[in-house]
């Protein structure tokens, strides 16, 4: 039986007030929300200049935001994610691909998702990684507390799981594949919704990195937010239906932040991750190139900020030329947590700019993107050197951002001595960064928090293309784009179990069967609709740790299964499947299990 005394009484006590105090001073702390969308550029708003496009909920947003006006990204989609979460350029992170085993993020780069951690902040991430599937470079191994993911780049990518499409898809829940209604922009908002009440209800500031794969390709989109655009061609009505369809979730997650009482001390920012990749036929915003391109229109994009405790708000522009590599530290500085020990970041933190604090002028810095997409980063490829008023283009041409925004005129004669800063900035950061390029992510087998290791030809290593999407590999792509390597490390000496296979463990299917085109769903047709092709080994092939084996291959095998007994280190892995004929197909996936 329970006695009452004194002294529990004020044990008691005393806990209820360290309670108090912890929460109070979690309180301080802002809550941090970031809505990072996929493919949408500058021009696909709007509330910045967008004559067919309504995003209400989003415009009132940038109405009462502090606004970046010259702000910088990468032209493709893990570039941009890498630099955004450690405050590091692309190239110096190992990540200047979406493929091929460039797009895993170094193990040794700190992440916006560890400091905030080692900060007292409780991390979520909901949506697009596209930094690594397999430990350790996966947004759980990385600073973050709950994850709700897709594989790869995008829903129905190879990593992704079978069959996915934008619809009623399954999503790896810290790790574990889970099915979830609805469209797969709805499910992120309301996991992060979940997380962020879950959160305050226990008094604990956080973040939550609220990553969308929309309106990314293959394009698909609620026909309710779809049909107002219906006079458009299929893909941008849907590339359209799904930016409205993200324009509400926002306007709904501002209104439970309102309701939640959370507004006043949340930062709140929305952005994109690179140039738009379907919506330059309508408006670009006056500029030139789109996704992938070297131009601005590859890689301006928005970028709106508002916290009302800390005065980020009132419909404010903040003109100066500011890039994905100063988000970090300036996080550090607007909320007052430790920077990580012995990293120097790229970036710098603009709290000045988004304070006007100071009133000073702001310096006239040199920033860098470029666009690699190739195995080992080419200098001065597709790259561009910018300024408030200068864009370097390839190392040649040079445009007067300010006097010529679609970059039209080449000045480069004109402005010789601007032509020179700018190439001797980029020659001393190409001759900082070269000697790290070397330095190759590779996946890890046989650690204990990925075990069964899942790999897929989304990772691939090779001068070519990989298979990056389902569709691909239903089709089996022939030829040399059949095959590849992959860069693994071996956690230890040990027996290891290699299942290869034509398809993956959740699809059902054996090596050697066919497969049905999948349902479809509105818009665009989705990855699974291509009919998957049946293939008859004879054999497959391992090579591995210098060890190169063979196994037959049997009608009806699901699987072919290798024991060998593995050195510890970093090696490489290839693993085939040879017809009678000599056609030769790469394991799309491959299983390793260390026993």
């Amino acid at each position: 039986m329970f006695r009452f005394s004194s002294s529990s009484f004020l044990t008691g006590t005393f806990c209820v007030l360290v309670l108090v105090a912890v929460s109070a001073r979690a309180a301080e702390k802002p809550n941090v929300v970031i809505v990072i969308t996929d493919d949408q550029g500058y021009g696909d708003l709007a509330c910045t200049g967008n004559p067919v496009l309504k995003t209400p909920q989003i415009d009132d947003l940038y109405r009462d935001s502090v606004r970046l006006t010259d702000y910088h990204v990468a032209p493709t989609c893990s570039p941009t994610r890498c630099a955004f979460l450690t405050g590091h350029w692309t190239n110096r992170t190992g990540v200047w691909h979406t493929i091929m085993g460039r797009s895993m993020l170094r193990e040794n780069e700190v992440t916006m998702g560890d400091v905030f951690r080692n900060g007292g902040y409780a991390t979520g991430m909901f949506g697009k990684w596209h930094l690594g599937d397999n430990y350790p470079y996966r947004p759980e191994d990385r600073g973050f507390d709950e994850v709700l993911r897709h594989g790869g780049g995008g829903v129905g990518q190879t990593p992704d799981f079978w069959d996915n499409a934008y619809f009623d898809g399954q999503y790896f829940h810290n790790g574990v594949a889970e099915p979830a209604d609805g469209f797969c922009t709805d499910v992120f908002f309301d996991q992060a919704k979940q997380f962020i009440k879950s959160q305050s209800d226990a008094g604990k500031p956080f973040l939550a990195y609220i990553a969308t794969n929309a309106p990314h390709g293959p394009m698909h989109s609620p026909e309710s937010f779809s049909e107002p655009y219906s006079d458009q061609d299929t893909g941008l009505a849907n590339f359209y239906g799904m930016i409205a369809n993200i324009d509400e979730n926002v306007g709904e997650l501002r209104k439970f932040l309102d309701e939640s009482g959370l507004t006043d001390n949340t930062i709140f920012i929305f952005t994109t991750d690179n140039g738009t990749s379907a919506g330059a036929k309508v408006f670009n915003a006056g500029m030139r190139g789109a996704k992938g391109s070297q131009y601005d229109g590859g890689h301006r994009v928005p970028f709106f900020i508002r916290w009302p405790k800390g005065k980020l708000g009132g419909g404010r522009d903040v003109d100066p030329i500011t890039a994905h590599v100063d988000v970090l530290p300036t996080l550090i500085d607007l909320c007052a947590i430790e920077s990580p020990s012995g990293v120097k970041f790229d970036g710098v933190s603009i709290k000045p700019l988004l304070t006007n604090a100071s009133g000073e002028e702001w310096p006239d810095r040199i920033l860098i993107t470029d666009s690699q997409r190739v195995k080992d980063p080419i200098k001065w490829r597709q790259s561009a050197v910018m300024t408030n008023r200068y864009r370097l283009i390839d190392g040649k041409a040079l445009y007067d951002i300010k006097a010529d925004p679609g970059q039209s005129n080449d000045v480069s004669t004109e402005h010789p001595d601007v032509v020179e800063r700018l190439v001797n900035f980029y020659e001393a950061w190409w001759t900082e960064l070269e000697p790290t390029f070397a330095n190759e992510t590779s996946i890890y087998l046989g650690h204990p928090a990925d075990n069964p290791t899942r790999l897929t030809c989304h990772d691939w290593i090779t001068t070519r293309m990989t298979p990056w999407n389902q569709s691909q590999v239903r089709a089996a792509m022939n030829g040399d784009e059949n095959t590849g390597f992959w860069n693994v490390n071996v956690v230890e000496d040990g027996r290891y179990e290699i299942r290869l296979r034509r398809w993956p463990v959740e699809s059902g299917k054996g090596i050697d069967m066919s497969l049905p085109a999948g349902a479809d769903v509105p818009g665009a047709k989705p990855y699974r609709a291509t009919v998957g092709k049946a293939i008859t080994p004879v054999k497959a092939t391992l090579e591995i740790a210098d060890q190169l084996t063979e196994q037959p291959c049997q009608a009806g095998d699901d699987d072919v299964v290798f024991e060998i007994d593995l050195p510890a280190g970093r090696t490489t892995m290839t693993a085939a499947f040879e017809t009678a004929s000599g056609e030769v197909y790469g394991a799309y996936y491959a299983y390793v299990l260390k026993k």
